[in-house]
């Protein structure tokens, strides 16, 4: 690519500067969310926190619910799914990695767990995101231990639904102790540990 095509292809001018703008209100939203709650967390603390008015706020995300679902929006790009993300990665290499890799991230694993637990509530707008994060997760999981089943790896009498809702519960548990003691408590080698008893060694 060219110095003029690169120059051509980069956001620039009014439009870098909203878009530049837009990202520091999510990531604003991120820190108040994951430390006080879509419900406790306010429109004004975002605002206070990137030095603009809510009304100026208001003209990138419209309502509150617009700005919590980009922001788990935002979320699922960092950490993705914690799927296999090649044929060559196990189910087990990927949830050690995603497991490891949540941990580095400020605020990622406060954030999941703050709105997940809030979105059973009524009326909560992350209600259908969570809902339906938790279906493709069972799916994902399912066709892993699926496929393992078929190959002779699932011990006897592992059922892979079940074991996929499993891995799901284990995971979001261990991610809630790791945040009360994260000195106590290994997510990753946690979710080794119930996938080795899962699965057979090849």
């Amino acid at each position: 690519m060219t110095t003029n095509e690169a120059r051509t292809r980069a956001p620039r001018g009014p439009y870098a500067k909203s878009k530049a703008r837009r990202e520091s209100i999510v990531l604003a939203a991120h820190e108040v969310f994951a430390a006080q709650g879509y419900r406790s967390g306010s429109l004004q603390d975002v605002a206070d926190a990137v030095g603009m008015s809510q009304t100026s706020l208001l003209h990138y995300f419209p309502s509150k619910r617009d700005l919590l679902l980009a922001v788990l929006n935002w979320r699922d790009t960092v950490t993705g799914d914690g799927g296999p993300r090649d044929p060559e990665e196990t189910l087990a290499e990927a949830v050690i990695r995603q497991a490891r890799f949540n941990e580095t991230v400020p605020g990622v694993i406060e954030l999941y767990t703050v709105l997940c637990a809030e979105s059973v509530t009524a009326n909560h707008p992350g209600r259908d995101y969570f809902t339906q994060r938790y279906e493709g997760l069972r799916r994902s999981y399912l066709r892993s231990f699926s496929a393992l089943a078929e190959e002779g790896r699932l011990r006897p009498g592992v059922n892979p639904e079940r074991a996929a809702a499993s891995l799901i519960a284990l995971w979001d548990g261990i991610q809630t102790q790791w945040l009360m003691d994260p000195e106590s408590v290994d997510m990753a080698e946690c979710l080794r540990d119930y996938l080795q008893l899962l699965i057979l060694p090849e």
